[in-house]
């Protein structure tokens, strides 16, 4: 910890030398910073706007998707707040109140709405969402485990806010904490709290960076995603494991140092995602026009898109797992099928290339046989099995499955860890690099923790 704190203030002296920024530098790194928090903050809470549909509404006052009329609105909300947020903490003069995080709340929800809730009895009910104002009922979670995880109470919000706002100003004012173990620390205590009904984690994240500009950092971004290694720290500090959390926000600090500094010498802040962001945008734009002829599953489209997407991904969860394979006695990969209310069929192979060698066209057939005849979606499953951990013969097996979803026009590729998550994709249509990442480091970050609990002495 004290190494990465250490880095994080070698670039912040090394931007401060750099000061003052070039004008067209320092707008491109703004509208990097803005772009990329509001879209990000958003998207972690289920906003569909895309990267480009979310510039086009910031910087044109355009909308372009199917999207509803509440995404535009607090999309735009939440830019405001963003705004107000960066000229608070820039006022040295002017200490953070309750009244500024509930006039947060009341920007970024824009208006009342309706919305979904569970009673602390975990029945299913609908609340009405009042903005700027603290919650009056409970506003437990239920966990993927389906245990309750309960926030404060209606009646111990004021107390608790009261008690967070006075810990912010004196830890300020005595200058005795790093401000990335400050700022992640104000987070992880309001998220406890949850005072209000809805945008609890927007406004997490803005008071975050309410406290980096006041101490001279850039502004940082939690990507979207990144959201299961978000979500995971805050667990751990939920038990009491602060440092892992400040570790995570720790290196999101130092990517935007080192974009800020790249900003600073005149060199491009554009990334790599930045494209595929906008390629993501025309592939978008593209599907949704009535003139563009969907791919169909063809014995070909099926065959191209096992070996040229689905194998890249199976050999890419395999690669990320060969450091560990030398303390398994035994491990291997199975690929198994059926159509909906079918019958199961198994293809053992000895490689992913023995596969793509001998058995992908007979695969492909007979999935596209089970999808033609039955008229029902095929699921194409992949199983990576880690068994026999040395000098452990009593642990339990560890599977990794990979679930593809065959259907006529498209195929999905589902996960499950602590949550399911669903890629839909177009035959003819790639899986990226990127998209790799995004579907298999979760499914392996929950086999990691699934290992160390097995192995944890209790």
């Amino acid at each position: 910890m004290n190494n990465l704190l250490q880095q994080i203030d070698g670039l912040k002296k090394e931007l401060e030398g750099l000061q003052p920024i070039e004008a067209e530098f320092q707008r491109k790194l703004d509208r990097k910073f803005r772009l990329e928090f509001n879209y990000n903050s958003n998207h972690l809470e289920g906003n569909t706007l895309t990267y480009g549909e979310t510039e086009l509404l910031l910087y044109f006052d355009q909308t372009k998707g199917d999207h509803t009329m509440r995404e535009y609105e607090e999309m735009q909300a939440h830019d405001l707040a963003l705004k107000l947020v960066k000229e608070w903490a820039e006022d040295l003069e002017r200490p953070l109140s309750e009244a500024d995080i509930k006039e947060l709340n009341k920007i970024i929800l824009v208006k009342p709405f309706w919305k979904d809730a569970i009673t602390p009895d975990g029945q299913g009910t609908r609340r009405q969402i009042m903005v700027g104002e603290y919650k009056k009922y409970p506003n437990s979670v239920r966990l993927q485990n389906g245990e309750m995880f309960d926030y404060a109470s209606p009646t111990d919000t004021p107390i608790k806010m009261g008690e967070l706002i006075q810990w912010f100003r004196s830890a300020c004012e005595k200058g005795e904490m790093h401000p990335v173990e400050l700022a992640a620390r104000l987070h992880h205590q309001f998220v406890l709290i949850h005072p209000f009904d809805d945008g609890n984690g927007r406004i997490s994240r803005l008071l975050m960076n309410y406290v980096f500009w006041r101490f001279g950092f850039p502004p940082i971004v939690i990507k979207s995603s990144d959201k299961q290694n978000y979500l995971r720290a805050l667990n751990r500090a939920d038990v009491g494991e602060m440092e892992f959390f400040v570790e995570y926000i720790g290196k999101q600090v130092l990517w935007s140092l080192e974009l800020s500094v790249k900003a600073a010498k005149g060199e491009s802040v554009e990334e790599v995602d930045d494209v595929d962001k906008e390629l993501e945008l025309l592939r978008r734009e593209l599907a949704s026009k009535d003139t563009i002829i969907k791919k169909k599953a063809e014995l070909e489209s099926l065959t191209e898109t096992i070996n040229d997407s689905l194998i890249p991904l199976f050999q890419f969860l395999e690669n990320k797992l060969n450091p560990i394979q030398s303390y398994f006695l035994q491990w291997g990969s199975t690929i198994w099928y059926n159509s909906i209310h079918g019958e199961v069929t198994f293809a053992r192979f000895d490689s992913l290339e023995d596969f793509k060698n001998h058995k992908t066209k007979v695969v492909a057939e007979e999935i596209l046989t089970l999808l033609l005849s039955k008229g029902k979606p095929v699921n194409f499953y992949y199983g990576f099995i880690l068994n026999k951990l040395f000098k452990s013969d009593n642990l339990p097996d560890f599977n990794l499955i990979i679930s593809v979803l065959i259907e006529e026009y498209s195929y999905s590729i589902v996960i499950k860890t602590q949550e399911e998550t669903i890629f839909k994709l177009k035959y003819g249509e790639k899986i990226t690099h990127e998209q790799m990442g995004q579907i298999i480091n979760p499914l392996v970050q929950d086999l990691i923790e699934q290992i160390r609990q097995s192995t944890t002495p209790t």
